[in-house]
């Protein structure tokens, strides 16, 4: 604890740092503060059928993305997921699209460009969301009169616009936080977000067994088990298979020294390489089944999937969703880990891996450890992702509460706490303190 409170007061005692987690700070308070103003034009006491509609099943998993802000229908109920669904798809065509391909090579200018492309995408799916989103909140129960004005082109003209607004506006905040704070800005955005949603859900749980069955004691079992999955995550954030490699050593002369006296170092290969992708594709995959169900309605077999598939929490729906984020995951990561853009970068920089000849077979062999190292990690995220399944149905753990057992809420939890703490780290280090997962005496200065 010692440690801790040295360790706040260094950080505070640098400037730029402390200015970086002010500035941070403030823009998540905007934020939030944006989350609870209701859209012009909708009566607020009318939205109760709304929350208890997102309750549950899959909107309860963008509500908890957006904040509850989709649930308040709040200028900020798209949340910063249009942004991420614009990233997600702008990378998957820059596998097939040569211009994409070429702002990849041309450095910080492509990548500005590149952005400026994600950005015009999420106001163009903004555009599409935002009316969908207001007709479809009859389909939660919000009565007509709710709407104020109606729902003609008084009311779907500001709002639409005023969603699309708020979208660009959060995504702005997340640059600002990402060029101006501690960085991740975007990741930020999401993580406070689910993170506001969790006080009430444990609260909500706590009360349930205090008054019910299990007692205290139950709560204490269900806190014990939430911070080994939180371990779980960690490790699966955290683990790398290290490759090593032997650089030469430039001699006098400018030539080459290939032999043992050269540096070693390691090409660390991430045991999940994807994140938290697969589930992100898996999940809007899982709309899917729901509506082949509703296509053959008449059906027996169309009502059965429509029942097995309308709960997130179901066996049949799990065991899919299981299969879908391994297969994406094996996906995700060939698409993103350039195993032969590695091979080369290692040859031209005077790299080898022992025992590897340096050009293709280097390729091969980084394609092949990943490809093991792959396996174990698609099957550990699935597992983690259909925790909450687990937990709902053997221990009768409420809905709300049992997200945060898994899934894509606490692995984005996880892995934005530690990019976080890394980027404070960084600032300690360069300034001789130690950072926040060091111990030991601050570092003089030389």
């Amino acid at each position: 604890m010692k440690k801790f409170v040295e360790t706040l007061s260094n950080i505070w005692k640098l400037e730029e740092l402390r200015n970086r987690i002010m500035i941070t700070l403030g823009l998540l308070l905007v934020y939030r503060f944006g989350c609870q103003i209701v859209l012009p034009g909708i009566d607020t006491s009318q939205l109760g059928a709304l929350t208890e509609g997102t309750e549950q099943g899959i909107f309860s998993l963008l509500n908890a993305f957006t904040g509850g802000a989709f649930a308040n229908a709040s200028i900020f109920a798209l949340g910063i997921m249009p942004y991420i669904s614009a990233s997600i798809v702008v990378q998957l065509m820059s596998i097939a699209i040569p211009y994409l391909q070429k702002l990849d090579k041309e450095g910080e200018s492509g990548r500005k460009t590149k952005n400026q492309i994600t950005r015009w995408l999420t106001i163009g799916i903004c555009i599409v969301q935002a009316p969908a989103y207001l007709y479809g909140l009859e389909a939660f129960g919000v009565r007509d009169s709710a709407f104020l004005l109606g729902k003609g082109l008084d009311f779907m003209v500001p709002a639409v616009i005023i969603l699309v607004t708020g979208c660009v506006f959060a995504m702005w905040l997340g640059e600002k936080i990402t060029d101006k704070g501690i960085g991740n800005g975007i990741s930020l955005l999401i993580m406070i977000g689910i993170i506001a949603t969790m006080p009430q859900a444990f609260v909500q749980e706590a009360v349930s067994r205090w008054t019910g069955i299990g007692g205290p004691m139950l709560v204490l079992v269900e806190i014990i088990i939430w911070f080994l999955v939180i371990l779980a995550c960690v490790l699966l954030v955290m683990a790398t298979r290290q490759i090593p490699v032997q650089y030469a050593r430039r001699t006098a002369s400018g030539g080459y020294e290939k032999n043992v006296m050269g540096s070693r170092q390691y090409i660390p290969l991430k045991l999940n390489a994807s994140g938290v992708m697969p589930i992100i594709f898996a999940q809007a995959i899982m709309f899917v089944p729901g509506l082949i169900g509703s296509a053959f309605d008449d059906t027996a077999v169309g009502q059965w999937i429509q029942v097995q598939f309308a709960d997130i929490f179901g066996w049949a729906y799990n065991i899919l969703f299981a299969l879908l984020i391994i297969i994406f995951t094996f996906f995700y990561t060939a698409i993103t880990v350039p195993t032969n853009k590695m091979a080369d970068d290692l040859k031209r920089s005077g790299g080898f891996i022992p025992g590897i000849r340096p050009g293709k077979e280097t390729g091969d062999f980084l394609d092949k450890i990943m490809s093991l190292i792959t396996l174990p990690g698609s099957i550990f995220l699935a597992f983690l992702a259909v925790f909450p399944a687990f937990v709902v149905k053997l221990m009768g753990v409420q809905s709300g509460w049992a997200l945060f057992y898994g899934g894509t809420s606490l692995l984005i939890m996880v892995g934005v706490a530690i990019d976080t703490v890394q980027q404070v780290n960084s600032y300690l280090l360069n300034r001789h303190y130690d950072g926040l997962m060091k111990t030991g005496k601050n570092r003089k200065v030389a």
